[in-house]
């Protein structure tokens, strides 16, 4: 049997759309001499359609979808990802759900067993859970379906929810010859081997073919980041597609593949998987330029490279900002990495403005000296001239802000924290040091100067970060421990011998700074545990 797997990249609620997307590539499979077309999870309607779901005219839509995809399945079974209407009367109103056409006809429908309320995923909120598995004979193999979680319970890979049933076990029953899981998948840092891993569990139980169809492309916050494959009778991995980008094959299970290795390097999926976060923000929303405040520090840096490769150099616009402060090594960083990439970069200098608010304010700050006040009041200004661009241009401000300074509270709010995206807010410090030598492999782009120099906001004189912070070792080391994998401050001090006072203390950073990130701008999540989405902590609280 051959099997065609379609790893598309749809718009959440651009039915019409995607719909025409999955048509071309249902000829595509035609001509291809395909027997079976497999799509991934809710592809009709994008994923996650979130509280559109809730308008009755979405879902008429959704399941008109289905009979405009009818008349192209001659001769063909089209396994399509989509959500339908709950009849019963009885739970949530719709399913998320695989249409199955074959031959002009519906066969029927293979709902979702499992629904995920963890981290991103908030599937309880709006579907009902399936309740049964099933298996469709075509061409004499009988084909089982599972979709997306369905397939993660059963490899231990699920921290947060202990599911009463097992769809693989379920499905085992019924003894299916092939197995295809629909997915919607998102990425987080090498999360492509732990999916092939949770997939071999299934096929150890199974033991058949198992072919998963991810989605593929960025949906706000989310990024997804395709790697469709197939695991054969054997359980060896023999076919991937792409990653990051749209892509399809043909699997037939006739033909003795040999096992293949699909190796990739780990910084190279981190950049594509925020440049495909900028592009698809971009694109799908019909928006084109971006304005960056270019500072000479390694973050504003790495964010134009990303910008660069995602809008076009000709769509990127920084705007380097100097106040008395800015050291001359910045000055002519800003200029060389701007050089480097070819994009045209204004000079605006605050220092006018920033003597006329404190000649302003002085009556009022009468007997207090410099503080944190005038160092915001810098940054303030920086925000106020990157949004009149953005107003006057149609521009959106993409935002610099890295993982670690956001759960620091190291950033302003109306100041650098201001914009429509922020490129790294998931992206810790020492990870954008990694990602800069990971650009630098081959030459240098970003200034080895930028990478080697202390990092600093320089919004007073002789600033650096690690006045007010230990090393981001520590910092990064502390954060990723507490926010994704949830350690306690006593774990985290007897794991790495951090004093517990200084453990503590960042501990509270991270707290302190929930009010600032709730005032942000949205991000892409590239981690098992992001600030942007799918961590939910009250900013009031006497826990910590």
């Amino acid at each position: 049997m051959k099997i065609f797997v379609a790893q598309l990249d749809p718009i959440v609620g651009d039915i019409k759309g995607n719909v025409k997307k999955i048509i071309e590539e249902i000829e595509k499979a035609k001509s291809q001499k395909a027997d079976v077309i497999v799509f991934s999870e809710m592809v009709v309607t994008g994923y996650p359609p979130e509280d559109l779901v809730h308008y009755e005219d979405f879902i008429d839509k959704a399941e008109k979808a289905v009979n405009e995809i009818l008349p192209y399945t001659k001769d063909l079974m089209v396994i399509v990802g989509t959500i339908r209407r709950n009849l019963q009367g009885v739970g949530n109103p719709i399913y998320n759900t695989a249409a199955v056409l074959c031959d002009q006809n519906l066969l029927g429908y293979k709902d979702k067993t499992l629904l995920p309320t963890y981290d991103v995923f908030d599937e309880r909120r709006y579907f009902c859970e399936g309740a049964d598995q099933k298996v469709f004979s075509y061409k004499g193999s009988k084909i089982g379906i599972l979709i997306c979680e369905d397939i993660w319970g059963h490899g231990g890979q699920v921290r947060y929810t202990k599911y009463k049933r097992d769809p693989v076990e379920e499905l085992k029953k019924l003894q299916p010859d092939i197995v295809v899981n629909l997915s919607a998948s998102p990425y987080y840092f090498q999360k492509k081997d732990t999916r092939i891993q949770t997939c071999l569990k299934a096929y150890e139980t199974l033991k058949t073919p198992l072919i998963l169809c991810n989605q593929v492309g960025a949906n706000d916050q989310l990024v997804f980041d395709g790697y469709s494959f197939v695991l054969n009778d054997k359980g060896q991995l023999v076919y991937m597609a792409k990653g990051f980008e749209e892509d399809s094959f043909l699997f037939d299970t006739e033909i003795k593949y040999q096992e293949k290795t699909f190796a990739v390097d780990p910084e190279k999926d981190l950049f594509e998987a925020l440049v495909i976060g900028v592009k698809d923000y971009f694109i799908k929303q019909g928006l084109k330029s971006a304005h960056i405040a270019l500072s000479g520090g390694i973050d504003s840096a790495l964010v134009l490279c990303i910008a660069v490769k995602a809008l076009g150099k000709e769509n990127v616009y920084p705007i380097f900002m100097p106040s008395r402060f800015t050291s001359l090594e910045s000055i002519e960083d800003a200029h060389f990495i701007a050089s480097n990439l070819n994009v045209s970069l204004k000079e605006i200098p605050i220092d006018e403005m920033f003597q006329n608010y404190l000649n302003l304010l002085s009556p009022y700050f009468y007997g207090k000296g410099p503080d944190v006040t005038e160092e915001n009041l810098q940054a303030r200004i920086r925000g106020v001239i990157l949004m009149a661009f953005s107003n006057k241009f149609g521009s959106v401000v993409l935002s610099t802000g890295n993982k670690s300074e956001m759960a620091m509270g190291y950033a302003t709010l109306y100041g650098d924290m201001c914009g429509g995206l922020d490129v790294l807010i998931d992206v810790s410090k020492t990870r954008v040091y990694s990602l800069a030598r990971w650009l630098n492999r081959d030459k240098e782009i970003i200034p080895q100067r930028i990478i080697e120099k202390a990092p600093s906001a320089e919004l007073k004189e002789g600033q650096t970060d690690y006045e007010s912070l230990p090393s981001y070792e520590i910092v990064d080391t502390v954060l990723e421990k507490y926010v994704e994998e949830y350690y306690s401050v006593e774990d985290i001090v007897k794991a790495y011998g951090y004093p517990e006072k200084l453990v503590e203390e960042l501990v509270k950073k991270i707290h302190r700074a929930e009010y600032k990130r709730r005032q942000g701008p949205p991000g892409i999540r590239v981690t098992k545990k992001a600030f942007s989405i799918g961590r939910y902590f009250p900013i009031v609280q006497k826990w910590v």
